[in-house]
């Protein structure tokens, strides 16, 4: 593996090392096993990710979890399992389960079982650029945020993942070359299988951990990834080719099962809802720009984008829309919700000019 020093990218780059997974959509999960004097007592948040410790993005989390006890004078503290060492997204979600950790890192794809509507942003090719997401999670955020409280989770917002593109060994023109791709998809993720499946594409699913792997060894040969994540994990030194159009948009986002929550004393639920609440948000302005530092890295790093012609990439866009139909009927999510999102989407392009797909 080619070791690189890129200048440019925030020491935080890596944070994605614990957002990415469904394409690269961060979760982290923070649930807490109290018992019922957790009101007056100390209460120990443990937290497994998959982001080395040593990054900005462990920084930030352990200097708000510092904040957080200092201002409730050591009631609610964090211990952090950094690096994957607690295991991959299922196994830290069993280990949640049966109490044995509070919290973690988690692929997005985790929250579809307790709230649908979760996934909606990360639907593919929705948005055209980040304006549009701008635009759409101004006036959605909110909603999903309910939403996943009704679900059982507290929320401090969501952070910005950026959007995964195309990259691959080979490069892929159009259609006919994505069909004679290995496709990775993460372990588990229905909506992307599907997509990819709609295309002719026979994707082959993986943990996140064995991707890098299965570069290595031509098990696959394409994956979809943003610009800081393929260069957290390492992926860009396995490829050579990137198709320069957005596929879908990743975001994480931070919470907390809602009864352990509320066993809190209302004081403590105010800081840890205030100081998360500002680390997430300063991580979802970061992440944009360190996408953008990403992204001429790997042109740098010679990467070569692929532009597909105007006829390719009408064909690619109905090939997705009708596999968003498809998923439409398997009651994957919620239709209002969707119709909500893609009528806000359309407002935005009427607004500015954009001709709506």
């Amino acid at each position: 593996m080619k070791t690189m020093l890129i200048e440019g990218i925030p020491g935080f780059m890596n944070f994605l090392t614990g957002l990415v997974g469904h394409y690269l959509k961060i979760a982290v999960i923070t649930t807490v096993a109290l018992s019922p004097f957790a009101a007056v007592s100390a209460s120990t948040l443990k937290i497994a990710t998959l982001a080395p410790d040593g990054t900005d993005w462990m920084k930030q989390m352990r200097a708000g979890a510092a904040q957080i006890e200092q201002r409730t004078n050591g009631r609610v503290q964090f211990k952090f399992y950094p690096g994957g060492i607690m295991g991959n997204d299922k196994t830290v979600r069993r280990k949640i389960r049966i109490g044995q950790l509070q919290g973690g890192a988690l692929t997005g794809g985790i929250f579809a079982d307790v709230y649908p509507d979760s996934q909606l942003y990360s639907l593919p090719m929705i948005f055209n650029d980040y304006p549009e997401t701008d635009y759409v999670r101004a006036h959605m955020d909110k909603q999903l945020i309910d939403g996943l409280e009704q679900g059982g989770f507290v929320t401090f917002g969501l952070s910005e993942g950026g959007f995964a593109y195309l990259m691959s060994k080979e490069p892929i023109r159009n259609l006919g070359d994505l069909k004679s791709r290995k496709v990775w998809v993460p372990e588990g993720d229905l909506v992307t299988r599907t997509v990819f499946e709609n295309m002719g594409v026979t994707p082959i699913p993986l943990p996140v951990a064995d991707v890098y792997t299965g570069l290595q060894t031509g098990l696959i040969d394409t994956v979809g990834i943003s610009p800081i994540g393929a260069i957290a994990f390492q992926w860009h030194t396995q490829v050579k080719y990137v198709v320069d159009t957005p596929l879908m948009y990743i975001f994480g986002l931070m919470a907390v099962d809602r009864s352990a929550f509320n066993r809190l004393q209302p004081q403590d639920r105010k800081v840890v809802r205030e100081v998360m609440g500002q680390v997430f948000s300063d991580l979802n302005k970061q992440n944009r720009i360190a996408n953008k530092n990403a992204k001429q890295a790997l042109h740098k790093q010679g990467l070569e984008f692929v532009e597909l012609s105007a006829p390719d990439m009408a064909q690619l866009r109905k090939s997705v829309a009708a596999a968003r139909q498809r998923l439409d009927g398997q009651g994957l999510y919620s239709k209002g919700a969707y119709k909500a999102m893609l009528q806000y989407r359309d407002s935005y392009r009427r607004k500015n000019g954009t001709v709506i797909q």
